[in-house]
């Protein structure tokens, strides 16, 4: 013989469906942290690679003054500067970089806006993302020479 089953009560209604709002909840943030988390990271990655690759066509621009009188090789700061903006609006994040010359080396820093997906859904709508990179100009071919 089985025992009785108990009736469900009248209070007892709806009790499975404000848990499964919260699960479905709990699921759908989930999901938007590991989507908008690895857009995130992957917006700046690309900023960091940009800045990067700016950075080493700025540090290209060798002051040719430096060179001729014998002083450590230096960046000629116009030139570094523009040639790390050009690159960058080469590459679709021209105006986007801030670009600083300091005697040999090059610094750009590149900001960008990264739209949240799902996440957004939680009102964390737009992010900032910057990416950072620095080139050092050396002389010298499998060592640094002074």
């Amino acid at each position: 013989m089985s025992a009785p089953v108990p009736k469900a009560t009248e209070n007892e209604r709806g009790q499975v469906t404000s848990f499964v709002v919260i699960l479905v909840l709990v699921l759908l943030l989930g999901t938007g942290l590991v989507l908008d988390g690895g857009r995130l990271l992957a917006d700046r990655r690309e900023l960091r690679d940009a800045a990067s690759s700016a950075a080493r066509a700025g540090a290209q621009a060798v002051s040719i003054e430096s060179l001729r009188a014998g002083a450590p090789t230096a960046v000629s700061p116009a030139a570094g500067v523009s040639g790390a903006e050009a690159h960058l609006r080469t590459i679709g994040h021209g105006g986007s970089g801030v670009v600083t010359v300091n005697g040999a080396t090059v610094d750009v820093v590149v900001t960008g806006q990264t739209q949240l997906g799902i996440l957004g859904l939680f009102g964390l709508g737009t992010r900032t993302v910057v990416g950072r990179g620095s080139a050092r100009l050396v002389r010298g071919v499998s060592a640094e020479e002074s």
